[in-house]
């Protein structure tokens, strides 16, 4: 009798658990055993190089330049003021430090560019003294420019300035979700923005002759399923999974870079700053979608 007593209890519990597994297939939670096991095979992938995104092909598809342009670049500082939100330190900030070292690897990318050293100019300057010496003391005197195999530093026609000018948070949230006898599932996303400005100067002048604004978006996603409901007297189910996903800043910061760098491309051959050579196979068009009016936005 006893044993008879306990068999519809079982059957409700064994028919709780088969509900609640094909409840959470049937959500968007499902993948979040696989978001799991990704993630924990993560630590064991190999290095990569940095992943880029489409303004990345269009820099490559450029095309090729009347002569080489040689330009500087002595700094790209955050000036956003912005910090990571809690509970990260007040102490990190919401962008990268590294935009001079960023903005030199893609100027070097668009092949339009002599990039010159800069902004580690005085390491670069120790070590041209370092050499001097050794060769001054080997020589018994001091030597010239270019007698002593070192040439002298290259100069520029073009500085760069500019910075990481906005950052901002939440521009557009939202959600959805679900709950029906104690099984939910949700979906959250949230976007932010970051700004840079990019300017060509004329170092014989001091003339702006490119200014340019790009703006950027980042998309974080969260997506949560749960359970907590009883499948028996006295005995409660409580589940819970999910994940986020976040992309990364430093990326939407390259392309902001890299669009920055296009438009000011762009806008050079417009106004006849500087040409494309005559005997690239490369079709203009590049340029020219990415001459179009700044979009306008209504509030």
């Amino acid at each position: 009798m006893s044993a008879t007593r306990k068999t519809p209890a079982t059957f409700r519990s064994l028919s709780a658990i088969a509900l609640l597994a094909l409840t959470l297939l049937a959500t968007p939670g499902c993948s979040v055993f696989q978001k799991t096991r990704d993630a924990l095979a993560a630590p064991h992938e190999n290095v990569t190089l940095t992943p880029r995104t489409s303004t990345y092909r269009d820099l490559k598809l450029l095309p090729e330049p009347r002569g080489h342009i040689p330009i500087v670049v002595y700094g790209f500082r955050d000036q956003t003021g912005q910090y990571k939100a809690a509970p990260s330190s007040s102490f990190s900030t919401a962008v990268t430090q590294g935009g001079a070292a960023m903005l030199t690897n893609v100027l070097q990318e668009s092949g339009w560019f002599s990039v010159l050293e800069r902004e580690g100019l005085q390491n670069l300057l120790t070590e041209r003294k370092i050499i001097r010496s050794a060769t001054a003391k080997a020589g018994g005197k001091k030597a010239a420019d270019g007698d002593d195999g070192i040439a002298p530093l290259l100069s520029a026609s073009i500085l760069l300035e500019g910075g990481v000018v906005a950052y901002d948070s939440d521009v557009r949230t939202g959600g959805i979700g679900v709950r029906y006898l104690g099984i939910s599932s949700s979906e959250q996303y949230r976007v932010d923005q970051v700004t840079v400005n990019l300017r060509a100067i004329d170092i014989r002048s001091g003339r702006v002759l490119v200014s340019v604004l790009t703006t950027k978006s980042l998309l974080s996603r969260e997506v949560q399923a749960g359970v907590f409901r009883f499948i028996e007297f006295k005995k409660l189910l409580e589940a819970d999974a999910g994940y986020t996903t976040n992309e990364p800043a430093q990326l939407c910061l390259l392309s902001a870079m890299e669009s920055a760098v296009i438009h000011m491309i762009a806008q050079g051959v417009d106004q006849k700053l500087w040409s494309v050579s005559p005997e690239s196979r490369r079709a203009d068009g590049i340029l020219k979608s990415y001459l179009g009016e700044y979009p306008i936005i209504g509030m």
